[in-house]
């Protein structure tokens, strides 16, 4: 695939899984931070993982399924996972590039997955682990021919240290910085952030708002007797609520280049959303734009499942990207995502490739 055409398909949602090779870039007077990989019994074909971070088990890890396992997962859901580890942790990133011209994708932005849950209270600790992190996906980046762009994870405990990872990332191939839709006690409104927030637009880094979770206590609140009904208030609620928290924020007028991409959370409740925001708009003696989401630097992942039509004629179809979410095996996971969309007859040829390339470009400034 050429990277370089003026119209390339964009997955703005894949995925680098963590492993061991992950933290052999910390300084040598970090690595006593190391995560150390825990691993349970297997049971029913699934093999728990977890890391050991600064002598507590956390850290975001999936589990590994069985072949067999894997195969009934994809035949229930309906939908196909990456199933080569090598590709996932991107331990081989030429067939990475091999998967993508499959399914002809040009682009590839890439999130984490362990930092969808808060990994440390210790400033320390976290610089090591997102400064490794990060270097990790640089070098990935370089071997990736420019089809393997990413998002910075900004120590965010140490400001600091969080604006010379976003400095040195920009350098290095990231075009987002990463934030969660909580950040310790800390909603994303909240003037803390203000500093990243000014450097990402100095820069034309947009801020990912990948599904997470980064309040320990909220984590466990959410917790329930069936484990996936909890990932609903967990991790996409949050991430909704955030979109909701920035456009009612001063965050426009005090940054109004600066972007915020909403991923992972599908996109059905965004003209629910909108139409709650417009309403507080009024109150707030606000102007609303027809596109405001689009006017106002806001990005959101769709999904095949969503009801695009809809949502296009009531949320706007300036505002959409699609992703795969290329590596996990989640419900958001479908490796031919963005083939299955190219098929759809239910939205005509421009506003399709406004999702699969212009508005992705516009997002990341790709």
């Amino acid at each position: 695939m050429n990277s370089q055409n003026s119209n390339p398909v964009i997955d703005a949602d894949a995925h680098v899984v963590e492993c061991a090779h992950t933290w052999d870039f910390m300084d040598k007077s970090e690595e006593k931070y190391r995560p150390i990989p825990l691993e349970a019994r297997e049971e029913a074909g699934v093999r728990q993982q977890f890391w050991l971070v600064d002598g507590k088990v956390r850290g975001f890890r999936f589990a590994v399924l069985s072949d067999e396992l894997m195969a009934k997962r994809q035949q229930q859901v309906g939908r196909k996972f990456a199933e080569q580890q090598e590709s996932r942790e991107l331990a081989n990133v030429d067939l990475r590039l091999e998967h993508m011209d499959q399914t002809k994708v040009d682009i590839q932005v890439l999130h984490n997955t362990m930092f969808i849950e808060s990994c440390t209270d210790r400033a320390a600790v976290d610089v090591a682990l997102c400064k490794s992190w990060n270097r990790w996906l640089a070098d990935i980046w370089r071997q990736g021919q420019g089809r393997l762009r990413w998002v910075c994870m900004p120590p965010t405990l140490s400001m600091t240290d969080a604006l010379d990872q976003i400095r040195w990332s920009k350098e290095n191939g990231a075009v987002a910085v990463c934030l969660r839709p909580v950040e310790g006690s800390r909603l994303l409104a909240d003037s803390y952030f203000y500093p990243i927030y000014e450097i990402a637009e100095q820069l034309n880094m947009a801020i990912a708002i990948h599904i997470a979770n980064g309040s320990a206590w909220l984590n466990d609140l959410y917790r329930h007797p069936v484990p996936i009904a909890a990932t609903l208030h967990r991790f996409r609620i949050p991430t909704v609520a955030s979109f909701n928290d920035i456009l009612l924020s001063e965050i426009h007028e005090l940054f109004p280049k600066l972007r915020f991409g909403f991923v992972e959370a599908s996109a059905q409740w965004l003209p629910w959303v909108l139409h709650e925001a417009k309403n507080r708009f009024k109150n707030l003696n606000r102007p609303w734009s027809e596109n405001v989401a689009r006017d106002y630097g806001m990005f959101v992942t769709c999904e095949n499942s969503d009801d695009l039509p809809y949502i296009v004629r009531e949320g706007g179809e300036d505002c959409l990207v699609i992703g795969t979410d290329y590596g996990h095996t989640d419900t958001s996971s479908d490796l031919d995502a963005i083939k299955i969309f190219r098929q759809r007859d239910d939205l005509s040829a421009a506003v399709k490739k406004k999702i699969l390339s212009d508005n992705a470009k516009a997002l990341y400034a790709l």
